[in-house]
């Protein structure tokens, strides 16, 4: 597996835990106050608006408000415009830049398996790992959650139910096709639901020892999928439309009224997960944080910040956070300094007694730690950093901000793919004016330029590593066989990667295809599934390009066998439907033969 070489990990000397094997029983054991269980609660396009807590006009959300009024809440905490690049500096502390995640989908979502993710940290401090729901990190080894610290796992694949990523038959919200440690499985039930039982499952299998939920809701993300409870919201909603500023929209009417059903599933899920915590005596010993990713995606309100999900003005980035350890962390405490989720790493870490050893790895994120607890009032002052668009390799000034505890630096510009854009950059006092209604650069050019120079540096540092693509492996025995979907292919559903956002990068103009890196050379077998017609398969290795022969129907092509060396490859596969249009494969399947040539 990946990192034999790593040095090992210190555990605080306070938690008197002995790392050596012979006493790993000792070390689960161990249940003192400073060694928490971990639960994090991420939901999916909740925005800041869609909770009791933060002053939404009609939705209650009673188990959610309890966190915060019984924990802290950190009143201006910073994700990243969409979710992927969120979940990376979530889980490694560092900026999903460093992490090579710069988007959503096209093969740019998929963790660089060389980053130590909170799970990984956790696991070698004696903790059991799991998480249920969204991952959205990379569907194929080595950046599934399994190779990435987590010991047991039931998620989805891709950004969410209902995409490209989808196995078959498992588009649906209801009794969905998920993948338990890497395998599909029929399940029944909603998906918060599903993902609740099991969380609770795993929660009572290691009652009797540390443990790290990673409980991540695919809901509210589209498709707006819910039977119960729509009816009722929408007479709600339409009753307070002028409240909620959607007037006479009845397109957003509906929009609102399924969103505000979806966070009740949350709601009452999280009620559940405390109710059970309760009952199994670890309410004290666990430390509870959540959060969402990102903005809402829809127009609904949103405690009046400016923006939606995919900008990076305040309604775009800026989300609830509440952390909750009865007796540890002080009830209703408010934090108004400036946070970001690069933030939970290391703020979890030294809750949990564990020192970082490995400055090579080098953390962004700070231990907030004494600001949660009330021991300090302030941190130093820093800046904190927030940008996106759809592309291959990031773009200096696209669509980027730069936050202060008083000033933050907007050009919102760019997030579009392969357009120009026209950079405006905006100086905002959120100390005056949070909803970012008046721009102030003109006046304060000297802090406009200051704060550009200061987003240049971090833009040239987080952009050093490159961005290669993050190679998939075939011929491994972590996974066999490997299926591969439209979500990790380079150039998107397209057939021409220059039109999908072909950008230059350390290896030359980007093609097309899937990036593999063969593990193991031998005879591999293909099948490919098609959505409308046939098509050809493009292999690329070793610098040489050929098609696959394969036998081809009206929606698959079986039996393509070819020999791969070890190394780096290129896959590509393409159908013409009837309309003349060219769409990538729904799936390839790659299998190695144990008759392999030698």
């Amino acid at each position: 597996m990946k990192r034999l070489d790593r040095r090992g990990w210190i555990i605080a000397a306070a938690l008197a835990i002995v790392v050596a094997a012979g006493c790993d029983e000792a070390r689960r054991s161990d249940r003192s106050p400073a060694r928490p269980n971990v639960v994090v609660i991420v939901t999916d396009d909740q925005g800041f608006g869609d909770l009791g807590w933060t002053g939404n006009p009609v939705l209650r959300t009673p188990n959610l408000d309890r966190l915060a009024r019984e924990g802290v809440v950190l009143e201006r905490f910073y994700a990243e415009p969409v979710c992927a690049p969120t979940r990376a500096g979530l889980l490694t502390g560092r900026y999903a830049y460093r992490t090579r995640v710069v988007d959503t989908y096209r093969g740019r979502a998929i963790l660089d398996p060389q980053e130590r993710t909170l799970a990984e940290w956790l696991g070698e401090a004696g903790y059991r790992c799991g998480i249920f729901g969204k991952w959205h990190l990379g569907d194929n080894a080595p950046s599934r959650p399994i190779d990435q610290g987590f010991q047991d796992a039931l998620v989805h694949r891709g950004g969410g139910i209902g995409q490209d990523s989808d196995p078959p038959g498992g588009s649906s919200y209801y009794d969905p096709v998920l993948f338990r440690d890497g395998q599909p499985v029929q399940t029944q039930g909603y998906c918060s639901d599903v993902f609740t039982d099991a969380a609770l499952r795993f929660i009572e299998a290691n009652a009797s020892r540390p443990f790290y939920v990673h409980l991540a809701f695919n809901v509210p993300h589209v498709p707006l999928e819910i039977r119960e409870g729509v009816e009722r919201w929408k007479a709600v909603v339409s009753a307070a439309r002028g409240e909620l500023n959607l007037e006479d929209d009845p397109a957003a009417i509906e929009t609102t009224a399924r969103v505000y059903a979806m966070v009740e599933t949350i709601d009452r899920n999280v009620g559940r997960l405390l109710g059970r915590l309760r009952d199994l005596g670890l309410d004290e010993s666990t430390l509870i944080l959540f959060l969402t990713d990102n903005g809402p995606q829809q127009r609904r309100w949103n405690a009046g910040l400016r923006g939606l999900k995919g900008s990076v003005y305040e309604g775009g980035i800026r989300v609830p956070f509440a952390a909750r350890w009865p007796g540890r962390l002080p009830a209703g405490r408010q934090v108004a300094v400036p946070s970001h989720v690069i933030d939970v790493v290391p703020t979890v870490l030294e809750a949990c007694g564990i020192e970082l050893s490995e400055p090579e790895l080098r953390l962004d994120g700070r231990s907030l730690w004494s600001l949660w607890t009330g021991q300090a009032e302030t941190v130093p002052e820093r800046y904190l950093f927030a940008q996106w668009h759809r592309g291959d390799v990031p773009v200096e000034g696209r669509g980027c901000a730069v936050i202060g505890s008083r000033w933050k630096l907007v050009q919102a510009a760019g997030t579009a793919e392969n357009r120009p854009f026209e950079a405006r950059w905006q100086l905002f006092d959120l100390s005056e004016d949070p909803a970012e209604t008046q721009d102030r650069a003109v006046e304060n050019p000297e802090e406009v330029e200051r704060m550009r120079e200061v987003y240049r540096r971090w833009f040239a540092g987080v952009t050093s590593r490159g961005f290669d693509p993050v190679r998939i492996w075939v011929g491994s025995e972590t996974e066999s066989p490997v299926v591969l979907t439209r979500q990790d292919r380079r150039g998107g559903r397209g057939i021409d990667g220059a039109e999908a956002g072909a950008t230059e990068t350390a290896a030359g103009r980007l093609k097309s295809g899937w990036y593999l890196d063969v593990v193991r050379r031998g005879r591999y077998r293909l099948d490919v599934v098609w959505d409308d017609g046939s098509g050809r398969v493009e292999l690329e290795a070793g610098g040489v390009v050929r098609e696959v022969e394969m036998t081809g129907t009206r929606d698959r092509a079986t039996g393509g066998l070819v020999l791969l060396e070890a190394g780096p490859a290129r896959l590509d596969a393409v159908a013409r439907g009837a309309g003349g249009n060219q769409t990538a494969a729904r799936y390839v399947r790659l299998e190695r033969l144990e008759e392999s040539a030698p």
